[in-house]
């Protein structure tokens, strides 16, 4: 079963997997947007990528981070 929006944590574990080299606080929603999307599990519809979910992705990042 794949990524749903509302699977915050495991968005955030592959992204910050993915993306290393990526500060999740300076990059814009539509770039983050693009990465969610780019994840091979993600099987969500991408309307649902909304400014709110994003923002909820991007805080559980930068926790995982320890960036909070």
């Amino acid at each position: 079963m794949g990524l749903k929006c509302r699977d915050k944590q495991d968005i955030a574990i592959e992204l910050d997997e993915a993306h290393p080299e990526l500060n999740p606080a300076s990059i814009k929603n539509a770039q983050l947007r693009s990465l969610v999307l780019e994840l091979d599990d993600f099987e969500d519809e991408p309307e649902k990528l909304t400014d709110k979910a994003l923002e909820a992705i991007r805080k559980v990042w930068l926790d995982e981070r320890g960036m909070l």
